[in-house]
């Protein structure tokens, strides 16, 4: 099955996705790179080199997440925006199971693509999961994780997302109402990262790819004290206490008990789309030392 509704909803996402790429706020190169699980779209900004840094978005989106963000982290590395296999970017529209190695041997390739052979990463959501997948299965490609309201760390909601369901035969408005739904809340315009223009046109482009894109329906595998345990890299967590999708301050609980030297911030009164993080990100990422 496509992971789209319909050829015209793919072209649709995918030229509203071009045009955000238009906005990326510093120079970028594209590029796809061919991988044994199929061709992978790259966006790279940054000076070449600066060290590099992965950034691997979240399910039903793609590496426009990012825009907010790019400006102040290509000053001082380089950035793979990453876009994840059978979501709605520029990859190959394949969706190997969560549960297997398969995602590994993809981000092998797409670093052994770009000539990295060891990075931080940077995830969001599923790329937050598929980041600590990549750091249990290969510890020695991974530097540091900073993990944005990550999944398969703690418990899973699915309260928000039955009840949203009702109101996707409502139109537009319903539609709109039913992310918000599951969202949760989120901050203001002109209190998160980004341009007022620019989260508009995301918003925007996000209800595009829920009118017309087909979404996972699988549920994300959670990582087992043992896995967790064996993280042996620094680790930020970031997430939204209000969270309707993953149980925040359970994730938080384990992340603390079992990720030796883990930093936790819990947002407040933010659910899945977090703000303000772009500074404490990059904080950490150069270790206190932005140069």
């Amino acid at each position: 099955m496509s992971i789209y509704r319909s050829d015209a909803a793919r072209d649709a996402v995918e030229e509203g996705y071009r045009a955000l790429l238009d906005r990326w706020p510093v120079p970028a190169m594209r590029t796809t790179l061919p991988t044994r699980h199929g061709d992978t779209f790259v966006l790279a900004s940054g000076p070449d080199d600066s060290p590099p840094v992965v950034l691997l978005h979240g399910a039903g989106f793609n590496s426009a997440a990012w825009t907010g963000d790019a400006a102040l982290w290509a000053r001082t590395h380089r950035l793979y925006a990453v876009d994840v296999l059978g979501e709605a970017g520029l990859s190959a529209p394949v969706r190997p199971p969560l549960a297997s190695a398969a995602y590994a041997e993809w981000l092998d390739d797409v670093l052994d693509g770009l000539g990295v052979a060891r990075a931080p990463f940077v995830g969001a959501s599923l790329g937050g999961w598929l980041a600590v997948d990549f750091t249990v299965r290969r510890p020695d490609r991974v530097e540091r994780l900073a993990l944005l309201v990550p999944g398969g760390l703690g418990r899973q909601k699915h309260a928000a997302v039955l009840a949203s369901l009702a109101l996707l035969p409502f139109g537009r408005r319903g539609q709109r109402a039913a992310v918000a739904l599951v969202l949760g809340p989120r901050a203001p315009l002109g209190a998160g990262d980004g341009d007022d223009a620019t989260l508009r046109a995301l918003g925007d482009h996000l209800m595009l790819i829920q009118r017309g894109f087909r979404y996972r329906l699988d549920r994300l595998p959670t990582f087992t004290d043992e896995q967790l345990r064996g993280i042996d890299v620094p680790v930020l967590v970031v997430a939204g206490a209000k969270d309707r999708m993953l149980d925040a301050r359970h994730t938080a609980r384990r992340v603390r008990r079992l990720i030796a030297g883990a930093t936790v911030t819990l947002l407040p009164g933010l659910g899945h789309v977090p703000a303000g993080y772009t500074e404490s990100v990059h904080h950490f990422l150069t270790n206190g030392d932005p140069r």
